[in-house]
């Protein structure tokens, strides 16, 4: 039988001044850092003090003993980043160019000082664009001519620290007479029943020796013999349970065991976890333009999405328990959909694993992120040899429901002055319309391929048409007020977003001693988007007073303006299902802490965002929207069965009076949308008055619950705001004797560890409502009414 040993202990990384120890996995910077040779770069300006770490040479070494007992030893590298050259006893094993893939390496019978000699990625990347050619890109550094993770040399939310190292996990592996080189599981259901057809490869030692495979799912065997090096076994599952997204059923997953043999004997198993659903994705042409809706066991869904980055800048240093936190929370904020973004890499198993166990869809962009690509060699082939790799070992996974080619290079050949720059030089499109989707067809054909994000499906249309396939909406942030999304029913949301600081405690953590102000240096330094501070300033500028002078108040009204601006795109984009099928907002997490787009920030910390979007992906949401005219309340219900009943309408003045009242039926199918008209005499009019919807009672007054105000908050005399605050353990109470808009809870300004249960919540004089708190130790009422915010009067 196949003997695995992992090569975890006993690396050494050669510096300077002499030896380091080495983690393995690990990288150079978490090494020196461990070390105390360099200073945490996440922390004030530190970034720049390590710059020269990403520009030299590194060399990993071990002593390599590689045992006996078989015909045959090799040293299996899962992941080396990027460019290097292994060497045992000075002597070369091979040479490696591309983080994305694993290595194989014969060291049968020999043993000695094994090293691996990492080249500075830049010195890499411009000895491939000397042989290649310049090629545009969005940031001026020299990613695209290496086949490495994009965003470690920074990013409009990103740190550049570029890293080299042995990343993924290192082992010995000794077999004989023949070993399982690849397991392509093809995986699908048929007539209800389950089907799993096993594609076998095998390497041999003996070409004579008779070989078979025999493989075992759900309670089902089944044997087949090996012709040559490649084998196939199928398997049908009777009444298989089907694997559904959250919030659409349940996801059972079955292990799969394959057994390589030899005269009965057993030489090598590979194990997986499978889940049985179909996927598909329409793209059909409609009166509308061109579609895209997953659909999935037949049931077409809109997509509850947000774009994945790295969740840190140093991979291997994220855990199982910290990829299923982040999940977690994903699943928690009613999200069923992951985008992995092309910027970043092809996730460990851990992310897949608990994207399977929890229902969560994965949409995985190969690696090309805004830039023209070479399409040359030494990159061609490495492109094809990581796609090859990385698409069968993904294969498994359930969630797994979509390939995407890349992001935004289509988007920016045709936009961005690239065309003209290249002069007829290659650029990538070869990757994306012709080698991805053949190698995607070839090896994973129950699963859809699109070429790119945004792409509206050919060149027939622009690639970022909002009536054609994927759209991404960026013109909103760069440029205009949020109200903007209003304008445009895109077929399905790819990318959108807004910025906003992270949490009060990350940043204290991050720029220690500094004294925080919007442009103060430490802030800055944290704030990595072109004109960001700008942004932020203009786009709060629209809707409220900016503060000056006063951080705490610019920090709460950033994060205000974050969640009102995702918040107006997807209200909008949800009440128009079926013609917009899918919204990813831009973006889940960060990997460090910095002023971004994110709704979870660098330190874990939910941003007021991550509680708006509980209640905008929430199977039931209920929003005012102006139609023809007038309001209708939208009834949005992707719940799976309908949703009737009476909604309760107020017309009120900011001052509390109820000017008008009435109640409407309504009734929303199954995964469908109901506009119900407000009678006009209910219209709020001018900046004192709005609009509540309460769609269902209950003790909460946020239990769907809509609110319309028609004017902008900078217009809105709002009351100076009363409240009374009691505190008890766990729990915060706030009682309202005004109307009290968008209270916050900063909990992190209590205690940094502390968490909120809620974000942003308005009450309406008299109402009351209990924020749950976890990690406070001592409450007190005192610290809880300085850690509450909400919209007060323009002074």
């Amino acid at each position: 039988m196949l003997e695995a040993t992992p090569l975890s202990e006993g690396w050494v990384l050669l510096h300077e001044e002499g030896e380091l120890p080495a983690m393995v996995p690990g990288c150079v910077h978490t090494d020196l850092l461990a070390a105390g040779v360099i200073p945490d770069p996440f922390l004030g300006r530190n970034e720049s003090e390590v710059a020269w770490v990403g520009r030299r040479e590194w060399t990993y070494e071990t002593d390599l003993h590689a045992g006996s007992g078989h015909e045959q030893t090799d040293l299996v590298f899962d992941g080396l980043d990027t460019a290097a050259e292994v060497l045992l006893d000075g002597q070369p094993l091979g040479r490696t160019r591309n983080m994305h893939r694993s290595y194989r390496f014969d060291v049968t019978g020999v043993e000695g000082r094994l090293a691996v000699r990492f080249a500075s990625a830049y010195a890499e990347a411009e000895a491939v664009r000397g042989r290649v050619g310049e090629r545009p890109a969005a940031y001026a550094e020299p990613y695209p001519y290496l086949r490495k993770m994009a965003c470690s040399f920074g990013w409009d939310w990103g740190p550049t620290l570029v890293t080299a190292g042995i990343w993924r996990p290192v082992r010995l592996e000794r077999w004989s007479t023949a070993r399982i080189a690849r397991v392509r599981p093809v995986v699908t259901v048929e007539c209800g029943e389950g089907v799993v057809e096993l594609h076998v490869e095998v390497e041999r030692t003996r070409v004579e020796a008779h070989l078979a495979v025999e493989a075992a799912v759900g309670g089902v065997r089944a044997r087949a013999e090996i012709d040559g090096t490649a084998g196939t076994v199928r398997l049908r599952v009777p009444d298989a349970g089907l694997w559904w997204p959250r919030g659409y059923g349940e996801q059972p997953l079955y292990d799969v065991e394959l057994t390589l043999l030899h005269d009965a004997g057993a030489l090598d198993v590979w194990r997986r976890r499978i889940g049985f659903r179909t996927v598909s994705l329409d793209t059909s042409a409609d009166a509308r333009g061109t579609g895209f809706t997953l659909a999935v066991n037949g049931e077409r869904l809109f997509a509850r999405g947000v774009n994945w980055i790295p969740d840190d800048v140093f991979p291997s240093r994220i855990t199982r328990e910290r990829y299923r936190e982040r999940l977690r929370q994903a699943a928690a904020a009613g999200v069923d959909l992951v985008r992995v973004w092309g910027g970043g890499i092809y996730e460990s198993e851990d992310f897949y694993d608990a994207c399977d166990e929890l229902g969560l869809l994965v949409w995985q962009d190969f690696p090309f992120a805004c830039a023209a690509y070479p399409e040359e060699q030494p990159l061609r082939g490495e492109v094809e040899a990581e796609a090859r790799e990385n698409v069968v070992r993904l294969m498994p996974h359930p969630s797994l429901v979509l390939w995407n080619g890349n992001n935004e290079n289509l988007w920016g050949f045709r936009d961005w002055g690239w065309e003209g720059r290249l002069g007829g030089d290659s650029w990538g499109e070869g990757y994306y319309l012709g080698l991805l989707p053949r190698v995607v067809a070839e090896l994973d054909p129950a699963r859809p391929y699109t070429a790119g994000s945004p792409w509206s499906g050919s060149w027939a249309h622009h690639p970022n048409d909002p009536a054609h396939g994927t759209h991404h909406s960026w013109e909103v942030w760069n440029r205009e007020d949020y109200a903007g999304y209003r304008r445009q029913v895109p077929r399905f949301v790819a990318e959108f977003g807004w910025q906003a600081p992270p949490a009060y405690a990350t940043l204290r953590r991050a720029l220690p001693g500094e004294e925080l102000a919007p442009d103060s240096p430490g802030m800055l330094h944290h704030q990595k988007a072109d004109d960001g501070n700008g942004k932020l300033r203009r786009g709060l500028a629209r809707h409220f007073a900016v503060p000056e002078g006063d951080f705490d108040r610019w920090h709460y009204l950033t994060q205000v303006n974050q969640a009102r601006a995702v918040a107006a795109g997807i209200e909008h984009w949800r009440s128009h299902w079926p013609v917009c099928a899918g919204t990813v907002v831009w973006q889940l997490n960060d990997c460090w802490p910095v002023t971004s787009w994110a709704a979870v920030d660098g330190d874990g910390r939910e941003k007021p965002l991550y509680h708006e979007l509980r209640r905008l992906y929430a199977d039931r949401l209920p929003t005012v929207r102006v139609r023809g005219g007038g309001l209708v309340l939208a009834a949005v219900n992707q719940a799976p069965e309908p949703w009737a009943g009476a909604a309760r309408l107020r017309r009120m003045s900011v001052d509390g009076e109820v000017l008008g009242e009435g109640t409407v039926p309504f009734r929303a199918d199954r995964r469908a949308v109901a506009d119900v008209p407000v009678p006009r005499e209910l219209e709020p009019v001018g900046a004192k008055e709005f609009l509540v919807a309460d769609v269902r009672g209950g003790d909460d007054p946020q239990a769907l619950r809509a609110l319309y105000f028609p004017s902008p908050d900078r217009e809105i005399p709002y009351p100076r705001p009363e409240f009374d605050v009691t505190v008890a353990p766990g729990a915060v109470t706030v009682t309202a004797h005004t109307l009290v808009r968008d209270l916050l809870l900063q909990a992190d300004r209590l205690q940094p560890e502390a968490r909120a249960d809620r974000g942003l919540v308005t009450l309406l004089p008299g109402e009351r409502v209990t924020i749950g708190v976890r990690g406070w130790e001592t409450p007190d009422p005192d610290a809880a009414r300085a850690a509450l915010y909400c919209l007060e009067p323009i002074r």
